[in-house]
């Protein structure tokens, strides 16, 4: 049985998910890394409010972040990255969490 603290990382992550524009935003990052702008200019959102998403999901690891020169690039967290590799899941991209998964349509 799982301890406590994992069902709760678990709800957190879902939690993270449990809007909208994040999961708008975690689709658009399985295309690959981007930074805020790209983001923005992809999603047609204000810059801020890209930005805070992408916070709420970074403190749930979700995604990532590095730094390239003077941008910081998002991407999704390899951890819980689960890209389907078999003929009947080439399509499927899935967010894994270990507890649950939570997987998106192809576009």
């Amino acid at each position: 049985m799982k301890k406590k603290r994992e069902y709760e990382l678990c709800a957190g992550r879902l939690k993270a998910l449990a809007d909208p524009d994040r999961l708008r935003l975690v689709e658009q990052l399985f295309s690959g890394p981007l930074n805020v702008s790209q983001l923005s200019e992809a999603l047609e959102e204000e810059i801020v409010k890209i930005s805070h998403h992408l916070g709420v999901l970074r403190h749930a690891d979700v995604v990532r972040t590095e730094k390239q020169g003077r941008f910081v690039i998002y991407s999704l967290h390899p951890d819980v990255v689960a890209v389907g590799r078999d003929e009947s899941m080439a399509q499927a991209r899935r967010i894994d969490f270990g507890c649950c998964s939570v997987e998106l349509e192809s576009k």
